[in-house]
């Protein structure tokens, strides 16, 4: 029997791609490139192609769970994980694995994030098929790491300790979470450090353990409550008892807190569609290395930037070097690229502290 899920996470507000990216419609439901497919379809149908489709939840909040059901139609309605507040991604991980072992006591997770692209598909499923067998044999959490291309400090590093003697697969030595350039520049010269891609491999069961151990009691009660418990006797448990949770990440529930965990080395194409710098990356550049998304737009003695404006708008730029130009309803967004993740952060914050939840 095939015992392999995926969870794919879902319920970001996505403000590192603000303005584009807002809070009624963050990125993972946006077609951001003008391809015809949202991020989480996109996410959806890469994973549909090697799990069972009864076998892919998406973890979300419940605000966004309409926007789920219209772009994943074939979705069960109880692969759709609503949660009715906003705790990060390491209870929103327990709560999938703790419903999946339930019904599934010997089941293995591929937890992946909603908002990157995989250019290399055959390579990409091999090492998550490898990962799900490392894991499975050694009741341990793989997360995939890619070599660091540019010192970006919006990411997470881990730095690879011993090998286990399988395949590019290596104990996390340790993990620093959104560096600094200087020290992200230094990880990438030392080549023991990799980017973290936020896709989390492990038996159902092994994930549970880790994750007790630095999350309250919520879960585990249900267990003793009602024993049999049905997905709609958890779901409403879980809309009652989720807001006890406390925030936290998966990245440090895991990477930093547990002993077994292993990086595997990988190279299937990964980019982080979360940051603009990300896509940046991701992207064909253009003439003078610009990176033009679904605009319309006549650049002169300009380079190195990102632009997207919403249809019908005309950008017309000369002189800039290395900005971001992004447009949505209310917002224009010009700020240089470099380092444009902590900036940004900095800017949603401040404008929705000075002029209020419709410019966020």
């Amino acid at each position: 029997m095939n015992e392999n899920f995926c969870v794919i996470l879902a319920g970001g507000k996505g403000r590192r791609l603000w303005p584009c990216s807002r809070e009624n419609m963050p990125k993972q439901f946006i077609d951001f490139f003008g391809t015809g497919e949202t991020q989480l379809q996109m996410t959806y149908h890469r994973m549909a192609r090697f799990f069972n489709a009864d076998h892919i939840f998406i973890a979300t909040n419940e605000v966004y769970s309409d926007l789920v059901r219209e772009q994943l139609p074939e979705l069960p309605e109880r692969n759709i994980l609503a949660e009715p507040i906003y705790r990060n991604t390491a209870p929103s991980v327990a709560r999938a694995a703790h419903l999946i072992a339930h019904f599934h006591p010997e089941a293995s997770l591929a937890i992946i994030p909603s908002d990157q692209m995989v250019f290399r598909e055959e390579e990409f499923q091999k090492n998550i098929n490898e990962g799900l067998e490392f894991a499975n044999r050694n009741d341990s959490v793989v997360v995939l790491g890619v070599k660091p291309t540019r010192p970006e400090p919006g990411y997470g590093y881990i730095q690879i300790g011993d090998y286990s003697n399988w395949d590019d697969t290596f104990k996390v030595k340790s993990f620093i979470e959104k560096p600094d350039r200087n020290f992200a520049k230094m990880f990438m010269e030392s080549g023991e450090w990799y980017w973290n891609t936020g896709i989390f491999i492990s038996k159902a069961s092994t994930l549970l353990r880790i994750l007790y151990d630095c999350l309250p009691v919520v879960l585990r009660n249900l267990d003793k409550q009602k024993p049999d418990y049905t997905y709609e006797d958890e779901q409403a448990y879980v809309r009652e008892h989720f807001p006890s949770y406390t925030n936290l990440s998966i990245d440090y529930g895991i990477l930093e807190r547990s002993e077994n965990v292993y990086v595997m080395k990988s190279d299937f194409g990964w980019a982080d569609l979360g940051t603009w710098h990300g896509i940046y990356e991701a992207k064909k550049k253009g003439e003078d290395d610009n990176v033009v998304i679904d605009t319309e737009a006549y650049l002169e003695d300009s380079k190195n930037n990102i632009i997207k404006l919403p249809k019908g708008r005309l950008a017309v730029i000369n002189g800039l070097d290395g900005f971001i130009v992004a447009e949505k309803d209310n917002v224009l967004l010009i700020c240089k690229k470099e380092d444009s993740s902590a900036l940004i952060r900095k800017y949603v914050n401040e404008i929705q502290l000075k002029k209020g939840e419709e410019y966020i």
